[in-house]
């Protein structure tokens, strides 16, 4: 060995030792051999030390900076820079993380490349196996770098082709997933383009739906409706045949179905299919004049037809002692088909209630109009949580024994009737006139006729009414109906108090 480690600037050094250096996965030679050049690109194993070859480096680097490097201290683990080409006693280190693990090619020609060119990254090094790492022996046929010595094995290095497919399989799972994220994207965009919405339903369409069009609303509200209860399919192209069609909408109650064509809807809307109904709602209390008005206003039939109709009552199925129809018009909302007769407009509706008598247990005709009168005070006089207490109170006033009452119902609303007014108040000599054949309090037993027109659930509570021992009851509060129950005269007379005291503190409520 020189005096003096070799500097940056030299060459080439002649590097000699005496002592044999074992590397860590180094086989420990029985001879000195000479030793081949060392190159970058391999780690060759020897088995006999071999007086160095000149080595070519552009720095000379030496561990723990002495001119002799200790194998045994070497840790294999230490990754040692490519440029420390100095090795004792001829071996070469094998580096785990070194030039063969990067598996550059075994070329002999390599051997008179300038020294910048040990520099050289090839496009392959990442691809190398790490692991691949093969020991040959310097007496082994084959290796181009030393005369006699064997050939280093090195892993394959990957081709292009194998880069080239690298690449294009990244570029179609990015073409895949983009193409998914436009699909699923369109599936949200669709409904709100409107892509999906059909022009036209093929018709005829089914079920029954009622549309109602108001006094001066416009075609486009129309549509909407329409639309929204799925008799047409689509506003716009509705629109478009009403308006081919020259027509306009008159106002009144339309009968469709559901999933209809246009034109079909078209036709419903201007008078020339079958759909276009009569139309009128009838309300819970009514009297038998204020029903035959809303019948006209909603059929277009006249009040007198109607009224001269309602005057014979027996034609309808009513008992002899019925001198019309009140309380027989059922309340609630009536379509009926334009032209439909005034009679059978009203047979319809006196139907639906003695059906709900039927339906109750009551089926004698006679027995029938008792009913329907009760029901008339009971929903005259109290609110529905208390139907079936007042009407078990008007029996028990009906009872032969009573000596209450004497067998009066003593009802305000069967006075007021009688009189053709509306009030909550009356005075003493109404209450004793016994000309009105409606007057309760002068008049034993029911009035003679119902006073109004009861719904389905006064008509159960009269049918099935409650049982108690209740004489008197009087509704305390007009906005909630509240209505309070008593068995003597003393007790609601407490009771009538506090409807007067209600009665002063919202004025002009109890008129």
């Amino acid at each position: 060995m020189p005096a003096e480690p070799p500097t940056v600037q030299q060459q080439a050094v002649p590097l000699h030792d005496e002592r044999p250096v074992h590397p860590p996965e180094a086989v420990h030679p029985e001879e000195a051999a000479p030793a081949a050049p060392l190159h970058h690109e391999e780690a060759v194993h020897p088995e006999e030390a071999a007086p160095a070859a000149p080595l070519h480096h552009e720095e000379a680097v030496h561990p723990e900076g002495s001119a002799e490097f200790d194998a045994h201290a070497y840790d294999p683990h230490t990754e040692l820079h490519p440029e420390a080409g100095h090795h004792d006693a001829g071996h070469h280190e094998y580096v785990e993380h070194g030039y063969a693990e990067h598996g550059y090619a075994d070329n002999a020609a390599y051997a008179g490349h300038h020294e910048d060119e040990a520099h050289h990254v090839y496009d392959d090094a990442d691809v190398y196996p790490p692991a691949e790492h093969h020991e040959h022996h310097a007496d082994e046929p084959g290796h181009p770098l030393m005369a006699g010595a064997s050939s280093v094995g090195v892993a394959p290095a990957k081709s292009k082709k194998v880069r080239r497919r690298r690449r294009w399989l990244a570029l179609l799972l990015t073409l895949a997933v983009f193409v998914t994220a436009l699909v699923v994207g369109a599936q949200f965009l669709k409904p709100l383009l409107g892509a999906d919405t059909i022009a036209d339903y093929p018709g005829p369409g089914a079920g029954e739906v009622n549309v109602s069009v108001e006094p001066g609303e416009g075609t486009r509200s129309v549509a909407t409706k329409l639309q929204d209860q799925k008799v047409v399919a689509n506003a716009d192209t509705f629109l478009r045949e009403l308006t081919a069609s020259g027509g306009t909408i008159a106002p009144g109650q339309f009968q469709f179905r559901q999933e209809m064509k246009n034109s079909d809807a078209v036709a419903v809307l201007l008078g020339k299919g079958e759909g276009k109904v009569m139309y009128f709602a009838l309300s819970a209390g009514l009297r038998i004049g204020e029903s035959l008005q809303a019948i006209s206003q909603g059929s277009g039939i006249p009040v007198a037809e109607l009224k001269a109709l309602s005057d014979s009552p027996a034609q309808f199925g009513l008992p002899e002692k019925a001198k019309n129809l009140e309380g027989y018009l059922a309340p609630g909302e009536h379509r009926f088909p334009v032209g439909t007769p005034a009679k059978e407009i009203l047979q319809k509706l006196v139907t639906v209630t003695t059906d709900e008598l039927k339906a109750q247990g009551v089926t004698d005709p006679a027995k029938q109009y008792d009913v329907v009168t009760v029901a008339s005070i009971v929903q005259a006089e109290g609110g529905q949580a208390e139907y079936g207490d007042v009407a078990g109170a008007i029996y028990n006033r009906l009872k032969p024994n009573n000596t209450e009452t004497a067998g009066l119902i003593q009802s305000d609303a069967t006075v007021t009737y009688g009189l053709g007014i509306k009030s909550f108040h009356i005075d003493e000599a109404q209450k004793a006139d016994k000309s009105n054949p409606y007057n309760t309090y002068a008049n034993q037993g029911l009035p003679v006729g119902p006073i109004g027109s009861p719904g389905k659930n006064a008509i159960d509570a009269a049918a099935k009414p409650k049982a108690n021992e209740y004489m008197y009851w009087v509704t305390i509060n007009l906005d909630t109906k509240e209505t309070k129950f008593s068995k003597t005269l003393a007790e609601h007379n407490v009771y009538v108090e506090q409807y007067n005291t209600w009665c002063a503190a919202n004025a002009g409520r109890c008129t």
